[in-house]
Order: C-alpha cells, then sequence, then structure tokens
C-alpha cells in the first residue's frame, strides 16, 4: 500500500469533529494545534486527511516529553520545522467510516476489555479505554490473538508472550530501517545545508519510492523464516514417527553438523562497535574455512557471531572442531565454544533440518568457552588417535525431552 492511498474501506477524509474523535482529543486542541502550524487544514471539505492524526500524536508526544509547544509553533513559523514529513509515513491510517470502540473490538474478538487491553499492549500499541477509537492496524493483532484463544491454542498468557516476541523482533528491524535512514539520507542532507525542515521534507519524498518494497520485504522475509520453521517442525514429527515405527537408521558413519559460536560476542561488539563487529565476523570466515574444507565439511550457514557446518562423518568434525577453538582467539577474537552431533539431516531449499541439527546447537549453547561438546553418537564414530574424551554424563538440554550424554572432546596426550 503506497503512503497516500486510504485503507480499503475507510476514508482519507476527516471532519473536524472526526479528526479530534480518531486523535482523542477536543476540538479546542486541534485548533491549538492549527494555530501553532502542526495541522494545517487543506481545500474543501472535509479539510483533514488520516496523516493529521499521525501530526497530533507527534506532536503532543514532543510537547509530553518536554518541548514547549509555543517554541515548536515558533520553528514553524521560521520555517525550519514542518510536520509535512508525517504524510509519506508508511502506516496504515486510523479508524473506518463508522469509528469502532476498544469495547466493540474486544465483543468482536470474543474476549474481555481487559485481555484485549494487555494483548495489543503486548504488541506495542498504546495503554486503551473502552471508548477509545480502533486504529486499523490494532485491528488484525486483535482478531488473530481472539480467535487463537477463543480456539484455546493459547491463554491470555500464552498471547501476550506472544505479541512481546513479535514486538522486539520488529523493533530491532525498525531501528535498523532508523539507523540507515538518518546516516544514509538525512545527515548527507544537513551536511550539504538545508535546514532541518528541507531535510525532513526532502528525506521524506527521497524514501517514498521505497516504503512500498519495505514493507513488502519485511513479509517476504517473514514468510521465509515462517516456512523454515514450520518445515522445521514438521520434519520433527516425521522423525519422531520412524522412531516410534522402529525404524532403524542406515548403517555406516553418519553426517555430522557442527556449532561454532564465540563467547560473549555481543559485549565485544557492544565496546568496539559495529565496524569492529563487521572486521571480526571476516577474521571469522577466514579462519573457519580451511579446517573444515581440510576435514571434509563446509560452512551451511552463517550469524554474526557463529557458524554452523556439515561434515561427511564425525571424525572430521571433531578434528575441525578442536583446531577451531585453538585458532580463533589466536586470530583475536573472543574465543570459541562449540557443539557437534551426529545423525540423519534432512537438506530443504538450501537449509538443514532435523534433530541432528537441533542437537548440536543445544550442545553448542552448553559448551562453555574453549570447550568442544559432542553427543554419544559422535563420540562411537570417531576414532582418530589424536582426540581423547571425557564422559560429561547425561545432561538436560533446553528443548531435549530427555537427558543427553555428552563427551568433551579433547587433544589426547602425548
Amino acid at each position: 500500500m503506497s503512503s497516500g492511498e486510504a485503507v480499503p474501506g475507510s476514508s482519507d477524509e476527516l471532519t473536524m469533529s472526526e479528526l479530534a474523535a480518531r486523535s482523542g482529543v477536543d476540538e479546542r486542541e486541534i485548533d491549538r494545534l492549527i494555530g501553532a502550524g502542526v495541522v494545517v487544514p487543506r481545500q474543501g471539505d472535509p479539510p483533514f486527511r488520516n496523516a493529521d492524526i499521525l501530526k497530533i500524536r507527534v506532536a503532543r508526544a514532543c510537547e509530553e516529553g518536554g518541548l514547549p509547544m509555543e517554541g515548536m509553533a515558533e520553528a514553524i513559523g521560521k520555517g525550519l520545522l514542518s510536520f509535512a514529513f508525517v504524510d509519506v509515513w508508511p502506516f496504515e491510517r486510523e479508524g473506518t467510516r463508522t469509528p469502532q470502540t476498544h469495547a466493540e473490538l474486544a465483543d468482536e474478538a470474543g474476549i474481555p476489555f481487559e485481555s484485549l487491553r494487555s494483548v495489543l499492549e503486548a504488541f506495542g500499541f498504546p495503554r486503551r479505554e473502552p471508548g477509545d477509537v480502533v486504529a486499523e492496524t490494532e485491528r488484525p493483532a486483535a482478531l488473530f490473538m481472539g480467535q487463537a484463544i477463543t480456539l484455546g491454542f493459547v491463554d491470555e498468557r500464552g498471547a501476550v508472550r506472544f505479541g512481546n516476541v513479535y514486538a522486539e523482533a520488529l523493533r530491532r528491524v525498525a531501528a535498523v530501517e532508523t539507523e540507515a535512514y538518518h546516516a544514509g539520507v538525512e545527515m548527507p542532507l544537513l551536511r550539504s545545508g538545508l535546514t532541518q525542515s528541507e531535510t525532513m521534507d526532502r528525506a521524506g519524498k527521497m524514501t517514498s519510492p521505497l516504503i512500498g518494497l519495505l514493507g513488502e520485504t519485511v513479509m517476504a522475509t517473514y514468510k521465509r523464516q515462517q516456512e523454515l520453521a514450520w518445515t522445521e517442525h514438521q520434519i520433527e514429527h516425521v522423525e519422531q514417527a520412524l522412531e516410534d515405527a522402529g525404524v532403524a537408521l542406515p548403517p555406516g558413519a553418519p553426517t555430522a553438523m557442527c556449532f561454532v559460536d564465540l563467547t560473549g560476542y555481543t559485549r565485544f561488539t557492544e565496546e568496539r562497535g559495529d565496524e569492529a563487529a563487521a572486521a571480526s565476523a571476516a577474521r571469522l570466515a577466514d579462519i573457519v574455512q580451511g579446517p573444515s574444507r581440510e576435514h571434509r565439511g563446509e560452512a551451511v550457514k552463517w550469524a554474526g557471531d557463529g557458524v554452523m557446518f556439515r561434515f561427511r562423518e564425525p571424525n572430521g568434525a571433531v578434528l575441525s572442531a578442536l583446531e577451531l577453538v585453538e585458532a580463533i582467539p589466536a586470530a583475536g577474537l573472543p574465543p570459541a565454544h562449540v557443539g557437534v552431533a551426529a545423525g540423519p539431516v534432512i537438506q530443504q531449499g538450501g537449509d538443514f533440518y532435523g534433530r541432528t541439527v537441533n542437537l548440536a546447537s543445544r550442545i553448542s549453547d552448553r559448551a562453555t568457552s574453549g570447550q568442544v561438546l559432542v553427543s554419544e553418537r559422535v563420540h562411537e564414530f570417531t576414532s582418530s588417535p589424536e582426540v581423547a574424551f571425557v564422559d560429561v554424563g547425561a545432561i538436560e538440554l533446553k528443548g531435549m525431552t530427555s537427558a543427553v550424554r555428552l563427551f568433551e572432546a579433547r587433544r589426547a596426550a602425548g
């Protein structure tokens, strides 16, 4: 949806009374904001648009945060500030032709109003009262979670957790977008000599063509991650069904998956900055390639603080892991901890799934700095004289239904 479109089934034209109702203020406040230059009535009747709701919210938030409205009005009068940048913001606009209250939305969603309020707050929306007018952006979350609660998929607590996770993940996405916008668009314009007002107006127009693509990109990325998560989940059901049926695994050395993670990477990047983090990731890539290839392995997934490898057999995975926990800190990076598991690995669409992958990840999470922990099957199929094992015992791992016997791999003495 482009920034100027109205939401289907809604009006982008508002009267004074409609603007006041949907903004949660009275008409005297609208007059005050018109006088300050925050809201500028348009020619024609009705004179207001849905974007004016956002202008009111931004201006009032600034005022509540300690910025005087008189000062904003003065800056607007001098041409140093304009709220016109809100016109190109990509948010869906508020309200419908017949405004709905939150009490009515709770009835439609089939949950008590207090539950609705808790869920919407978890998704990042402001605290609402029963008579407040519903924003169009609130409806999908309210109806989805209301349906999930009614069907018994989650209770209210689970719905709130669901919302918190969504809000935090997307908050991080929005923060990265804002940082890029500031560094790549606003700062160059300001350095060119434009005023704040001119910069905000120019920047909004420059990035307007990207807004629709941005939303599509976020949704496409979510769909991809959803596909990965759902595929992994269903594959786990297939594996469980084969196990329940008593299907034996094929003979011979199984595939091994290895997770190498850097210890304290978050703190490392916070202390040294983004450029250092990027340089560290590049150094890590250089370091891990040699040992993994030498032992018939390949890096199949990268993260800033680690790498996932696939090896043709466990022996090579363990030897590579021992080399990496020595080489990584020697290169000036934080020390690594490694988890290795062996068994069936399903490859689908360039990704790897199954219990073996999950187990290797959980084992890596359990390993301490400089430690290589492996599953019992890895221990069984590793025969190199360069490796010695210490039985760690049966360990409870997150996400595993029963304790898992682990071994620590070390360099053999002598």
